[in-house]
């Protein structure tokens, strides 16, 4: 037997702690590292988020104008509705929610996340279309915008109304 064992008995406990600490804390740095961030929209992710809401804005207003103003000439529109999707272009899609009624109409987005490369952006948002303030669909918007001339504009947009808000997030 050495004569350093009396040594390693008292310190080797304190090293394999030490060892084994050190690689929780790694691995929970790790962890944390991989977790979505909160942060505050940059100014770029502010001014595509301006130019979806200008849209909705325009919507609830049933100005076709003020929607076309946003979106990019010759876009379109993917609406899922009850498992199949109905395709139009921003001009009939526009066509369609400019038509007078007796309705209040507003689509309200929250939680959106933006990602952005360059001149190419897109909008993941959940939403709520309300007929006279009250929920009649929602779902979530998806958006595709192009920066041209130093204007974001929506060249797509596809969304999946449903109506069972209450029951599903």
């Amino acid at each position: 037997m050495c004569h350093y064992t009396p040594l390693l008995r008292a310190v080797l406990p304190r090293v394999v702690f030490r060892r084994v600490f050190l690689s929780m804390l790694c691995a929970m740095a790790m962890l944390l590292s991989l977790a979505p961030a909160s942060h505050a929209a940059s100014a770029e992710e502010k001014a595509v988020l301006a130019s979806f809401q200008a849209m909705l804005d325009g919507l609830g207003k049933r100005d076709k104008a003020a929607m076309m103003a946003q979106l990019l000439p010759g876009g379109s529109a993917t609406l899922m509705r009850k498992g199949k999707p109905v395709q139009m272009t921003f001009e009939a899609l526009t066509d369609r929610l400019s038509q007078p009624g007796p309705e209040t109409h507003e689509e309200r987005i929250h939680d959106a996340l933006v990602r952005i490369d360059g001149d190419v952006a897109i909008i993941w948002a959940p939403f709520e279309f309300l007929l006279d303030g009250k929920i009649d669909h929602c779902g979530r918007d998806i958006a595709n915008l192009v920066k041209v001339d130093g204007r974001w504009l929506i060249a797509a947009i596809v969304d999946n109304g449903r109506a069972d808000c209450g029951r599903r997030k």
